[in-house]
């Protein structure tokens, strides 16, 4: 049986309908986006429907995806806004 980090994990960024950026991890990308869409994702994104991916970035590990998380959520609104490409 293969170890939970084999398999490959993802970081993403949401656009929200009201214009904010939601980051999130997971090991599946469409499945979570259809949850966030259809009100059973985080919290934060569910009067925020619909929502859109803007930035995916792949990692080999959970630990590496987490960090990375952790590194986007802590960039300002500009620094976001380079990340995905719009500046």
């Amino acid at each position: 049986m293969a170890s939970a980090d084999s398999d490959e994990h993802y970081v993403y960024v949401l656009e929200c309908a009201d214009g904010s950026l939601y980051t999130g991890y997971t090991t599946d990308v469409e499945r979570r986006v259809a949850e966030h869409n259809a009100g059973e994702g985080a919290k934060y994104t569910r009067g925020r429907t619909p929502v859109e991916v803007v930035h995916v970035e792949a990692f080999d590990t959970r630990s590496a995806a987490t960090s990375r998380e952790y590194g986007i959520k802590q960039l300002s609104r500009a620094a976001k806004e380079r990340l995905i490409g719009r500046e």
